[in-house]
């Protein structure tokens, strides 16, 4: 349909081209949501301008003002205007650019976005230029540039946000929570470049000041300062280089774990995203050894190739896509797993050490390396723990009593000195006291190796003296059937024995003494639940878990000494020992200070 030889929508109304400025307010919808948004734009354009130092002044939550002010590489007088014209850029000239694109910024949106809804002014001077410039910008529409007195770098103002739009501005909330945003957006950059100062001011009032540095001592001063001393207290430093990827940065021990994921930083190339298949990798590794409904803390940093992430997945650059997800994805999750597979009483022993001897000792002590599995022998009996203070002490030896030993050597979990109704054992060593639950810490023991002779191929099998017959659900029937060869290598042999009974033949050597009929029914209970949309690693895990379960010592029963001690030098040996399989930790520690403080001594 034609009127008057314009096109015409299906409304009626005539199609027609929008005004920039409209088309700019349309695209700030996207970039500009709040004053935090404001921030990180112009952070990022001044960490692609090499800036080194930052300062960030914000009034009335950064709904009145909003200014950084960087020492970069500045704008030249003829580019002012420019850009502040919409998709002028100088970090890309061609397709081929934004597929390996390295800066942070890229679309050219943010400044004229901003302009279209407040009051912007924008100054910059470059390197031995003789004095700065400056445009002011009315609804969008720069003035022309003037001479202004400013340092090297760049400054830009942006003050009443959103005040030609006053419908976006009733979705802004008070000031002290658009403040809150806007300190935890220059927290979070702030991890991504060390080696730049930030310095935020509120009111002008300071609020966050944050050194540059360039080394690793550098680095770990800035995540105290961020995430506060507690999380790199309890932080394993990891550093993993495969397949063209790299992973470092930080993780927090599991028993640092946290009731929400606000302790959770990821980056790609220096650049923060939210991104879902870090995230549920990260958490995948983390599986064995967190309790259920915790989350883990981290910073992370992972470097790869730029043409093997897509950096313009998302309007604000808050979400990348990887053209080899799988990859990344497996490469995360083995990195956390084998770091988290020294979380064990003998790195706690080490930290508290490094400790004393300043942060360098800590953290050489807290640096996971990437060995393999350590193929230790379990316990799941009194006997079997007697057997192993035999095989470990040195021939002519004698065992060493909790009496004899007195926490003077240096063993992390010290010697056994009782039982405490049969659930907990209580050692010293020379810091304290150290009490340990012992059915979860070896469960965690059995487990762990359980897991190693599953990755070599085949968990040890013992057929039993009298067949065991069990009546069984048709549903778990057909499970036990399904599953039979994994079964199988899990050290389990069942067999059907008619239209809804079992015969069990051979049980996983390990677990010679476990109760036979409650180990199978619990595994099966298990495959009918879960099904087949689990991976089947993920599977094994579980069922060697249970498995772990039933062959772990019982709560309430009584040991001697000696295989008390036996306990917490496997303990020592083990990887993950921290935790048992379902998250709960297995050991803790009162040294002598908390022990008097409890009693008031010294006071």
């Amino acid at each position: 349909m034609r009127r008057d030889n314009a096109l015409v929508s299906h409304s009626g109304v005539p199609i027609q081209p929008l005004p920039p400025q409209l088309v700019n307010q349309i695209a700030a919808g996207e970039v500009v949501e709040r004053p935090a948004s404001v921030v990180k734009e112009l952070l990022e354009n001044s960490l692609d301008a090499a800036a080194m130092r930052i300062d960030i002044d914000i009034e009335r939550g950064g709904i009145g003002l909003c200014r950084i002010r960087d020492d970069g590489a500045g704008i030249e007088r003829d580019e002012l205007v420019l850009a502040l014209s919409r998709h002028a850029t100088s970090k890309i000239a061609s397709l081929d650019d934004l597929e390996r694109v390295r800066s942070l910024g890229f679309r050219g949106e943010a400044l004229p976005s901003m302009a279209s809804v407040s009051r912007l002014k924008l100054a910059s001077r470059c390197r031995g230029a003789d004095s700065g410039w400056f445009v002011d910008c009315d609804r969008g529409v720069p003035s022309a540039p003037a001479p202004v007195a400013h340092p090297r770098g760049t400054t830009v103002e942006i003050r009443d946000l959103f005040y030609n739009t006053p419908a976006r501005r009733k979705f802004l909330r008070t000031e002290k929570t658009e403040y809150g945003h806007v300190e935890n957006l220059v927290r979070r950059l702030a991890l991504s470049r060390f080696d730049v100062a930030f310095y935020l001011r509120h009111n002008r009032r300071r609020m966050l000041q944050l050194d540059a540095g360039n080394d690793h001592a550098a680095g770990e001063r800035r995540v105290t300062a961020v995430l506060g001393g507690d999380f790199t207290a309890h932080a394993l430093y990891v550093e993993h280089e495969a397949a063209g990827l790299k992973l470092h940065g930080w993780l927090a021990e599991p028993r640092f774990s946290r009731s929400q994921p606000d302790l959770q930083f990821f980056y790609v190339n220096g650049r923060m995203v939210r991104d879902k298949v870090a995230s549920h990798a990260v958490k995948l590794g983390y599986a064995d050894v967190l309790f259920h409904g915790r989350h883990p803390a981290y910073v992370l940093y992972l470097d790869i190739d730029p043409a093997g992430v897509d950096v313009n997945a998302h309007p604000a650059k808050h979400e990348v896509r990887f053209r080899d997800s799988r990859l990344v994805h497996d490469f995360i999750f083995r990195s956390v797993e084998q770091a988290l597979e020294h979380t064990t009483p003998a790195r706690a022993g080490a930290i508290t050490e490094g400790f004393a001897a300043g942060s360098n000792g800590h953290r050489a002590a807290a640096y996971p390396g990437f060995s393999e599995h350590q193929h230790v022998m379990p316990l799941h009996a009194r006997e079997q723990i007697t057997a192993y203070r035999a095989l470990h002490e040195p021939a002519g030896v004698p065992a060493a009593s909790g009496e004899a030993a007195g926490g003077e050597d240096n063993t992390p979990l010290g010697h056994a000195i009782a039982q405490l109704h049969g659930v907990y054992v209580l050692a010293q060593n020379r810091d304290g006291l150290i009490i340990v639950d012992m059915h979860a810490a070896h469960e965690r023991i059995v487990y762990e190796k359980l897991k190693a002779e599953a990755s070599d191929g085949r968990v040890a099998s013992q057929p039993l003296l009298v067949p065991l017959l069990l009546e069984v659900s048709l549903a778990e029937l057909q499970a036990a059937e399904e599953h039979s060869a994994r079964l199988e290598r899990l050290g389990l042999h069942l067999h059907r024995a008619g239209p809804q009974s079992l015969v069990v033949r051979e049980v996983p050597a390990l677990l010679g003494r476990a109760d036979a009929t409650g180990l199978v029914r619990d595994l099966l209970a298990d495959l009918v639940e879960q099904g087949e949309s689990r991976r089947v690693e993920e599977l094994g895990n579980e069922l060697l878990a249970t498995l772990a379960c039933h062959g772990a010592v019982r709560a309430h029963r009584n040991l001697r000494l000696e295989e008390m001690d036996a306990l917490l030098r496997e303990m020592e040996r083990t990887g993950r020992a921290d935790q048992c399989n379902h998250g709960r930790p297995t050991w803790t520690r009162l040294d002598m200070a908390a022990l008097d403080k409890l009693f008031l001594r010294g006071r």
